[in-house]
């Protein structure tokens, strides 16, 4: 071969060198469920773990979390290295990494939109616009520097002007983020991981938003895929972006992970070119699904643990022959049911308002919820935040939450008592005592009704149910509308204190679901904010957490423990309970799909 054919073999060689790892493989196609219905694909709108799990694949925060590392250890996705700090950890620097683009779309008129710090500040007064009631404004409100007031006259007139100039958040240059922060942040590094710091492209959300601002049908952001198809509440597609920058698989010396770097180590992600989503709200069918091979993972529905699981909690020897994958550990989560704190019949903070949410919540049978709806795969709730997260205190004693004779008595005492002999309780004013218990139309949900039904009547206590899609649920929790809605919260990174954060006054109608406003629990929350994480950060936190068991604004009930079913072709799993759904990581071996007759 002559010198100027080997340098173009050479070059050539150079030239599809990428391609040997090219991704993703338009021919693969991952399946998932959702038992809820998504709300939809805005991450400064959208507060459901649902809708969430799809925006975290469309759109990119600064920040994230390793996929294979244990514990789970940050790292830069868009921006250039982690924040330079000064003034004593209160001034912020990020850079923003340069040459990422947004997906195509009209907004852009034909032009390739470029990433920049602009846009990442503008998603950020998002959050802070009193008209998004954003489900993250309690991680950000009360930590930027704002000496001018801007984010209080906003909090005033009910709107942010997004072009005012706020001090402590600003785009110094087309690349570089300047925070200015009131306090050290302890927690603003992992909540920059989370989607409601991902970037948004304003012209986008300007051509789609509604009157409240936002822009849940028309996602479109710098992330591995694009919305391509989506059906509401029934089924959502997503398909690679083709945009998407070079990222490569993560590296990882975990022994555990050998397997998974030898198919995977070094190549582009994301690996499988079409994601598809149904939304199955039953447990036996999407359970059915996964045997079935139609869903390539599933979290198994813990009504049907026993379908599944060998106590204590092994996998059933039938199901390990077919080579599936049990993965199996407690949600960084909280189940809990809340009071509406301006509800006239269960609200306030009077004695007597205070005695009836701590009956009921001493009424309601959390066992049996944890032996037969949930199948053992919980443990009752003794705190407020949940195992796994900072701020955890495993120390304290086993709470017995269940104890209907003392629910009785507090009712006798402050004067609901049966006044016209029908077995049922009336308000101490005469006036009929009746709860109204939200909750979507599941067959597991049904069976939590019907635990709160005989619980109770156990205590002579009416109550009724009002059923509604999720969606419809959280729309109506935000507008203040129920008087009780059970639900849960879980976090995806390793903060804990966020969970108390749920209940910070000033955020009532946007997280704080519940409307909850104590003064001295706004300023044990203040206080834990600006605190390093630590003993004295956890004291306070302990503190806040009694003035819960104290008021009853909630019933936490349980800790959720989580299972995870994988079929064998599917390479990549690991178990997160930060993140059930790292589809961008995950593969699909068509050969042993197909070999199984899947």
């Amino acid at each position: 071969m002559s010198r100027v054919l080997a340098t173009l073999a050479a070059a050539a060689a150079l030239a599809v060198a990428p391609g040997a790892h090219a991704q993703p493989d338009m021919g693969k196609v991952l399946r998932a469920a959702f038992p809820v219905a998504e709300t939809g694909f805005d991450p400064q709108a959208a507060g459901d773990i649902y809708s969430n799990a799809v925006n975290r694949v469309i759109f990119d925060p600064l920040y994230k979390y390793d996929h294979l590392a244990r514990p789970l250890k940050l790292v830069p996705n868009t921006a250039v290295a982690l924040p330079e700090y000064a003034d004593g950890g209160k001034t912020w620097t990020i850079k923003v990494r340069q040459g990422i683009h947004f997906a195509d779309d009209p907004a852009f008129k034909g032009q390739k939109r470029e990433l920049t710090a602009h846009d990442y500040v503008y998603s950020w007064k998002r959050i802070l616009d009193p008209r998004m009631r954003s489900n993250a404004l309690n991680t950000i409100e009360g930590r930027i520097l704002d000496p001018d007031g801007v984010i209080a006259k906003a909090r005033a007139e009910g709107k942010l002007d997004l072009d005012a100039k706020i001090e402590g958040l600003q785009a110094i240059d087309r690349y570089t983020i300047r925070l200015k922060l009131n306090f050290a942040d302890a927690e603003l590094l992992s909540n920059l991981t989370t989607t409601s710091y991902a970037a948004v492209a304003r012209e986008v959300i300007e051509a789609h938003r509604d009157a409240s601002g936002w822009a849940m049908a028309n996602p479109v952001g710098t992330g591995p895929y694009l919305l391509r198809e989506w059906k509401r509440g029934q089924k959502i597609v997503l398909e690679a972006n083709p945009g998407f920058r070079e990222e490569r698989y993560p590296e990882s010396s975990d022994p555990a992970d050998k397997a998974t770097m030898a198919k995977l180590k070094g190549k582009r992600i994301p690996l499988v070119g079409r994601v598809e989503i149904s939304i199955i709200e039953e447990g036996n069918p999407r359970l059915l699904a996964f045997r079935r091979g139609e869903l390539d993972y599933v979290a198994l529905p813990p009504e049907l643990a026993w379908n599944v699981l060998d106590p204590p909690a092994s996998l059933k020897p039938e199901l390990a022959k077919e080579g599936i994958v049990l993965g199996r550990g407690f949600q960084p989560a909280i189940s809990y049911a809340y009071f509406n704190m301006e509800d006239p019949v269960v609200g306030g903070n009077t004695p007597e308002r205070i005695a009836l949410r701590r009956a009921i919540s001493m009424a309601y049978n959390v066992p049996e919820e944890v032996k037969v709806i949930r199948q053992g795969q919980a443990i009752p709730a003794n705190q407020v935040v949940p195992p796994t997260v900072g701020g955890h205190n495993p120390k304290l004693p086993t709470r017995t939450i269940y104890n209907p004779s003392q629910a009785r008595a507090l009712l006798d005492r402050f004067g609901y008592r049966d006044r016209d002999g029908d077995g049922l309780r009336e308000q101490p004013d005469g006036k009929p005592l009746l709860l109204t218990l939200s909750s979507a139309p599941s067959a597991v949900e049904r069976q939590f009704d019907e635990l709160w039904a005989r619980s109770m009547k156990d205590v002579g206590v009416r109550i009724e149910f009002n059923k509604q899609k999720w969606p419809d649920l959280l729309k109506a929790a935000r507008l203040g509308q129920l008087q009780m809605f059970q639900l849960g919260n879980i976090n995806t990174t390793s903060e804990g204190f966020g969970f108390l954060g749920l209940l910070y006054g000033p955020h009532a109608g946007f997280s704080n679901l519940a409307r909850f406003r104590l003064p001295e629990y706004d300023r044990l929350y203040e206080q834990a904010r600006a605190m390093v994480p630590g003993p004295a950060r956890d004291e306070v936190m302990q503190k806040m957490g009694e003035l819960v068991n104290v008021h009853a604004p909630w019933i936490v009930t349980v800790f959720r423990v989580e299972n995870v079913l994988a079929h064998p072709w599917l390479v990549g799993y690991k178990f997160n309970g930060f993140n059930q759904h790292p589809w961008p990581y995950f593969d699909v071996d068509v050969g042993k799909r197909r070999a199984a007759g899947k």
